[in-house]
């Protein structure tokens, strides 16, 4: 029996759901990068960029490119770019819809009114 989609998708955003993989996809929606130049972008220890740049190589989200002895990482579909970008736009509307309730609250609060 195969794999529901839904589950597939679970598995999909848990290798999307660490900060230092996120910052990497980031980084390479804009180009390809040598792990040394992520490597201050990303602000972790070498042998941690290396795990998680394996889990994202796991996942087909990332592929390699070797020049000499330098390895380059890049995309292996501009949909993942897509797909950041789309969460963005989600994240933004969300923190706009919280610093309204936030700001209402201040107001109702500042008016001596309990909030709505």
């Amino acid at each position: 029996m195969s794999t529901p989609l839904y589950q597939l998708k679970a598995e999909f955003f848990k290798t999307l759901g660490h900060p230092a993989r996120i910052r990497v996809l980031e980084l390479l929606s804009e180009r390809e990068h040598a792990v040394a130049e992520m490597l201050p972008e990303v602000g972790i220890e070498p042998a941690h960029l290396s795990q998680q740049l394996a889990v994202l190589r796991r996942a087909n989200l990332v592929k390699t490119r070797k020049e000499g002895s330098t390895v380059y990482y890049s995309l292996t579909s501009p949909k993942v770019a897509e797909l950041l970008r789309v969460a963005r736009t989600i994240l933004s509307g969300v923190l706009a819809g919280q610093a309204e309730l936030l700001a209402d609250l201040k107001a109702a609060q500042d008016e001596g009114q309990p909030p709505s």
